[in-house]
């Protein structure tokens, strides 16, 4: 594992329920960000929740404390506007099941948003995190899966992490309904676990699969998506899954830390000592506080 830890050039990082939980930035992040510059690792933020655009997410980062760049971040719907692009050029009117920011990132990219009306024919239909979900709008999607359109989800997952004494449904939950209403599951399911996700960061930054790893909370997605794309996968704690379960899991997690803090201390003694920075400021990084409320 040290050489593994050794070989690490990039971190990809899940964001909710990794490095914070609904609004609350969990105490270990910022202190980890700043491990990773000074041991010359780079990382992305990469997220499934298709709620928020790009440029909403950064907003959202920033209020919370985290300053990044646009090529720093990585979302389920920049996947999908990928794959469309790439994979299906024919497609280019949508009807989409989602929320006003990201519906303004697919027309940003250029696709035609159609209305809700029978006759306003899409030639897909793409479902994501709708947090303002509207039943009439629901009603219409599966009205179009159910006469052949093609079925879009930008990602799998079933619920949100939050911080909240609630339940958010997930994208994976909303196209569960769907495909009992329809008759029909979804033709294509972005995000995470697709490796895809990764491949586009390996790509970016010229990276072997072994030179870049996945930290997240979830076995299903985040862990799943790394072995498959040949990176090393780092469960933390601090979401959705327990110990037990990360244990239990095949195939496991190449590491199975309480948060980031502990993963930070980890990639510091795998690591040489980098030129000018002292035993002290490297301990500064190892404080505790990477669990969620």
């Amino acid at each position: 594992m040290n050489k593994q830890l050794r070989d690490l050039r990039h971190v990809a990082l899940d964001m909710d329920g990794t490095i914070y939980s609904g609004g609350t930035l969990f105490e270990s992040t910022r202190p980890f960000l700043a491990l990773l510059a000074e041991l010359g690792i780079g990382h992305t933020f990469l997220t499934n929740n298709s709620s928020k655009s790009a440029k909403d997410y950064l907003a959202h980062l920033s209020k919370i404390g985290i300053v990044a760049t646009a090529d720093q971040l990585y979302t389920s719907t920049q996947a999908t506007i990928e794959h469309l692009k790439q994979q299906m050029p024919a497609v280019r009117r949508l009807f989409v099941l989602g929320t006003a920011s990201m519906s303004r990132e697919l027309a940003g990219a250029g696709f035609v948003l159609t209305a809700d009306s029978a006759s306003d024919v899409p030639d897909a239909v793409v479902v994501g995190f709708d947090t303002d979900l509207k039943f009439a709008r629901l009603c219409r999607t599966a009205y179009w899966i159910s006469k052949g359109k093609l079925f879009i989800a930008t990602h799998p997952d079933r619920v949100c992490p939050t911080d909240r004494p609630t339940v958010l449904v997930d994208c994976g939950a909303i196209c569960a309904a769907l495909k009992e209403a329809a008759g029909r599951a979804p033709d294509v399911v972005l995000g995470k676990p697709d490796p895809c996700m990764l491949r586009g960061i390996l790509s970016r930054h010229a990276l072997a699969p072994a030179q870049l790893a996945m930290v997240g909370d979830r076995l299903y997605t985040d862990m799943a998506m790394a072995s498959r794309a040949g990176a090393l996968g780092v469960l933390v704690l601090t979401g959705e899954t327990t110990a037990t379960a990360g244990a239990n899991y095949s195939p496991a997690p190449d590491l199975i830390v309480p948060g980031l803090a502990e993963f930070g201390e980890r990639l510091r003694r795998a690591r040489p000592q980098p030129a000018g920075v002292s035993a002290k400021v490297a301990s500064d990084h190892t404080g505790k506080g990477g669990h969620s409320p």
